[in-house]
């Protein structure tokens, strides 16, 4: 064995190479796992005990040396500050793209983030919800429009004769999760419920049948409408800039009592007037209110102690005001082309 190592030391020291291929061809026949020096290690096992010593020593200075003369022959072949994968083939062959945040989750979590600022928590539930919690409990009336099958998603409609009936649909709005809150907690109440919710409307550029939201409630002693307006106001601000400037109308919701529509003095035109807001000025973001009594007593939640303000809003329309989106069906359709605009956004 000795004999071997010595033939094969004799013919690392005189190899010379040109080329990577040659180079490569040397690591192949003497460092891989098949080569000659994988061999010897292999065949060093049956050496005698009496010559394991000097043999051990001798093969491990071949396979020193077969190590340094690859290192050195690689730098005079391979320039200085080239990349040691150069010849690495296993690399993809075209760079691998970054992705990003879909803009519904952008905008999402900077409206969480703007009110997390100020004391409001984050609460989600069940997108699968009973008539109870999306209903019953906030006010609506039996014979409310939203309870019909052309607004509501069905799962199961059970019979009123059933000891139990209780209809299970998809949520309509994400004010589910807000009753769930009132049921478990107490107050004082601060709870932001973002998420998913569902309506049985026909798709098109300015309507879909999914979508999201992101509503607010706060709950506590002497909570007033002014409360409710600068809390708003705040939003705002954060949200669409430090001019921005907000306009309450009345509204009516079953929920909320007295009720209003927050419009917001439009971004584009600065509120002189544009096609985005019809030229008036304005942009309706949100729909608001002070809690209806009805839906403190129905959670349980004494409404001559406690008061408190609510207010819900879609995100899909703020992530069209603020990248200038005009189609609302490029937001699920995973289209590539749309969703690479967004790679610097976070």
């Amino acid at each position: 064995m000795l004999d071997k190592i010595k033939n094969i030391l004799a013919e690392i020291t005189s190899f010379s190479a040109n080329s990577n291929d040659e180079l490569e061809s040397f690591r192949l026949k003497f460092l891989s796992k098949k080569g000659l020096i994988s061999d010897l290690f292999e065949e060093f096992r049956n050496v005698a005990p009496s010559e394991k010593k000097e043999t051990g020593q001798k093969l491990n200075n071949l396979k020193q040396s077969a190590l340094e003369k690859y290192n050195n022959l690689k730098s005079v072949l391979q320039p200085s500050g080239e990349s040691d994968t150069v010849n690495d083939h296993t690399r993809p062959s075209v760079p691998t793209d970054l992705g990003s945040r879909h803009p519904i989750s952008i905008v999402r979590n900077e409206i969480i983030d703007i009110f997390q600022r100020i004391g409001f928590t984050v609460s989600e539930g069940p997108e699968i919800e009973d008539d109870d919690h999306v209903f019953t409990k906030l006010n609506f009336a039996p014979e409310h429009p939203a309870r019909d099958m052309q607004d509501t998603f069905y799962i199961s409609r059970l019979s009123l004769e059933d000891s139990n009936p209780r209809d299970i649909l998809l949520r309509t709005h994400t004010s589910s999760v807000q009753v769930r809150v009132m049921q478990s907690q107490k107050p004082p109440i601060r709870t932001i419920s973002p998420g998913r919710v569902f309506r049985n409307e026909a798709i098109s550029a300015r309507a879909h049948c999914i979508f999201h939201q992101v509503e607010g409630l706060y709950i506590d002693e002497n909570v007033s409408f002014a409360d409710l307006k600068q809390t708003l106001l705040f939003f705002a601000r954060e949200m669409y800039g430090s001019k921005t400037e907000i306009r309450l109308r009345p509204s009516y919701f079953p929920f909320t009592e007295p009720s209003a529509e927050m419009d917001v003095s439009c971004t584009i035109c600065g509120g002189k007037g544009c096609n985005v807001c019809k030229y008036t000025g304005w942009l309706e973001v949100l729909g608001c209110g002070m809690v209806h009594p009805a839906v403190l007593e129905a959670c349980k939640i004494d409404s001559k102690k406690y008061t408190g303000f609510a207010f819900g809003m879609g995100i899909e329309r703020p992530a069209m005001l603020k990248y200038r989106v005009n189609d609302l069906r490029l937001y699920f359709e995973n289209d590539i082309r749309f969703l690479e605009q967004f790679k610097t956004a976070f």
